[in-house]
């Protein structure tokens, strides 16, 4: 499909959406309401992108057969949804993206700790040698990674403002980390929206994929029991968590100061993995979910054991994220 497409917001994934459109033959209109930064539009003006500034003309923009909206203009914008009484369908760059991608895609998502485990599995990915490009809500935009090719996976962070965007996004191993109230002014001040726009990385998944999902955060682990009760959930699951015996089939575990990871899905990864938590580069409560995610993760794609290990002993704390700065009497200091 062609035709006329406008994008809403020339940030990162704006302006990453305008140009794999023009590449891909659509009729492509950039429309900010704020100010364009000077790389974005210098960017738009060197590939001859159409774009406005400060304004949305709505003219311009409710003629499009297709929208692709900024993460950070809500559902409630008066535009967005005069567009979608137009019949207009507004979508998320990711979604748009997705499209004209075959990548295997991982996709992570939760209140708190999807930047460091889309990090981490991407590390584990490349650690095995696959050809892996990570992005999203992190690093490029996934439209700016197709600019250059398409990988053969790629490992994408998302927030619920990326998720609330998806019609036909399917992941193939998609994980939910936790869920807590935040950004709730966006959902009516309702944590059941919120949790909604969460458990939508998995709306589309089949028997053939995968969802990761801690067991031991009370929120994530009730919508995940609803979903199945309401048979909205088909991909096979992997829940995680510190004590063993939390849920059917759990995939990972601590015991004996031992991470234990154990998902039993082919024959060359029946054999469970372990590692001693203190092997692990990255240290405190929080790391050891992302770690176990991130672990579970490399053993769906049947990555061998010694590069997940390699992985999460070398891998680097990113900046501006918790770090351990050591102990005086007992007491950890934490940056």
């Amino acid at each position: 499909m062609t035709g006329r497409l406008a994008i809403l917001g020339a940030g990162e994934s704006g302006t990453g959406a305008a140009r794999l459109g023009k590449r891909k033959d659509w009729d492509v209109f950039v429309s900010d309401l704020g100010a364009i930064g000077e790389s974005h539009r210098e960017v738009l003006e060197r590939e001859e992108i159409a774009f406005e500034q400060e304004q949305h003309t709505a003219d311009q923009i409710l003629n499009a057969d297709l929208i692709v909206k900024s993460p950070g203009i809500p559902d409630s914008a008066p535009l967005v949804m005069e567009a979608r009484e137009k019949g207009i369908p507004v979508i998320s760059e990711i979604e748009f993206a997705s499209r004209y991608s075959k990548a295997h895609i991982t996709a992570i998502t939760g209140s708190n700790g999807k930047t460091t485990t889309t990090s981490l599995t991407g590390a584990v990915l490349k650690q095995a040698g696959l050809d892996v490009e990570v992005g999203g809500n992190i690093g490029r935009s996934f439209a700016n990674i197709l600019l250059d090719r398409d990988p053969e996976y790629v490992v994408l962070e998302l927030s619920s403002f990326q998720l609330d965007g998806m019609l036909d996004f399917r992941p193939r191993i998609a994980m939910l980390l936790n869920i807590t109230p935040d950004h709730l002014d966006r959902y009516e001040y309702s944590l059941d929206l919120y949790a909604a726009s969460k458990m939508s990385i998995a709306a589309n998944q089949t028997e053939a994929d995968h969802f990761i999902y801690c067991a031991e955060d009370p929120i994530t682990s009730a919508k995940v029991a609803a979903a199945l009760s309401e048979k909205n959930l088909h991909a096979r699951l992997h829940p995680f968590g510190f004590e063993s015996g939390l849920a059917p089939n759990q995939a990972a575990w601590l015991a004996e100061d031992q991470l234990h990871i154990d998902i039993n899905t082919t024959p060359s990864s029946t054999q469970p993995f372990s590692m001693s938590i203190y092997e692990l580069a990255l240290q405190g409560k929080h790391n050891l979910y992302n770690s176990m995610a991130a672990g579970i993760a490399g053993r769906i794609l049947d990555i061998k054991q010694d590069d997940i290990r390699n992985a999460m002993t070398d891998f680097r704390a990113l900046e501006h994220r918790l770090q351990s700065l050591g102990e005086v009497q007992k007491i950890e200091f934490i940056n």
